[in-house]
């Protein structure tokens, strides 16, 4: 038996930024973003939208939420905003994981009993936790299409992953024209993001038929859009190409997980730095030669990403597409020895995105 389950509305088009305000449906919110959001317009055009119903405008946020600068924004947010019933992010990933955790009400408006739960587990009590409504400025994160929210403390060389039942957004708004601006490098590091959630959710224990066409689909696109969308930044149509390919992705990996290139991942990005997209994606080629074999459905799903006859080619192909943009396959890059690279996959595969990993059933 298998199941597939995702409650977002998405909603997608050119200029779908227009809806937002009839799905707030009268309620008044708080606007999540990024600092860069002023410069751009972004925020006065938000204002614009929304009048009186915008309360408050929290444009702080970081690459990589981290506790420490989180634990005042949350404080300032149960402080000032209590009353508030929804929270409007605007921007990549990171934007929307700190979102999902600002939403959340501890009973006593403290960020250490979030914390607490990060730490240890369980869901938080009934509260007056807030709706989230996600509007992507980047085609990669995913994080608008799941409950998951990835949020980092430094200080103590470590990540956590926030699900709790009301950390779904409520919906989406998938508008391509607010990814115009963005930079080659984001652009390349989203893209790679959603291409590896596509691929993580095909060789993962927790797959299904839904997931698995909608992996497949979204792989398919990013492989041919993104060298081209990395030669014309400002093509809208590529824009929207990729926006729909993330989203696909989004949809696959909301109910599977990540697996080992994720749990690779999280060490790269700790310890070296290296921005995230960057990070789980410079070992698909590694992780794809691994998964081949395991299963002969899985196989065939991943052999027809590439249109390939062998994983043999398949595993070429993908090497070649991350080369060609400039991605260094080899983890020697980041100072890892082999020893030292086998060390961190035995680690990463004991991790829990790491047991999901097709060759934690083989």
């Amino acid at each position: 038996m298998w199941t597939y389950h995702n409650p977002v509305n998405i909603q997608a088009a050119p200029g779908a930024l227009a809806r937002l305000a009839g799905l707030l449906a009268g309620r008044d919110c708080i606007l999540v973003t990024f600092p860069q959001a002023h410069g751009l317009g972004l925020v006065e055009r938000m204002q614009a939208l929304l009048g009186a119903q915008l309360r408050g405008v929290i444009s702080e946020i970081q690459p990589n939420p981290d506790v420490q600068w989180l634990a005042p924004l949350y404080e300032q947010v149960q402080r000032d905003h209590a009353d508030v019933p929804c929270v409007v992010a605007l921007g990549g990933g990171s934007v929307i994981d700190s979102a999902k955790a600002l939403l959340c009400a501890t009973p006593s408006g403290r960020f250490a009993e979030l914390l607490a739960v990060l730490e240890q587990g369980g869901e938080l009590p009934p509260g007056a936790h807030k709706a989230l409504i996600a509007i992507p400025t980047t085609a990669g994160t995913g994080s608008e299409v799941t409950p998951w929210a990835t949020l980092w403390d430094q200080a103590g060389g470590r990540k956590h992953s926030l699900h709790q039942r009301w950390t779904w957004p409520e919906a989406a708004l998938i508008d391509a024209d607010l990814m115009l601006s963005l930079p080659a490098g984001a652009t390349l590091a989203s893209g790679l993001d959603a291409l590896s959630h596509a691929l993580e959710s095909l060789w993962n224990v927790n797959r299904n038929p839904v997931s698995s066409q909608l992996a497949v689909g979204a792989a398919r696109r990013i492989l041919r859009t993104l060298p081209a969308l990395m030669q014309d930044l400002g093509d809208a149509g590529l824009r929207a190409e990729m926006a729909e390919a993330a989203l696909l992705a989004g949809l696959a990996f909301s109910n599977t997980k990540t697996a080992l290139a994720h749990s690779l991942s999280y060490d790269i990005t700790l310890r070296y730095g290296q921005v995230h997209g960057i990070a789980c994606s410079f070992s698909l080629p590694l992780v794809l030669e691994m998964a081949l074999g395991a299963d002969a459905q899985c196989d065939a799903a991943l052999l027809s990403v590439f249109d390939a006859a062998s994983g043999e080619v398949a595993v070429a192909s993908l090497r070649d597409f991350l080369q060609r943009l400039g991605v260094s396959t080899d983890p020697a890059q980041f100072g890892l020895s082999a020893g030292d690279w086998q060390q961190m996959v035995q680690s990463a595969a004991r991790g829990p995105r790491g047991r999901n990993f097709i060759r934690a059933l083989a």
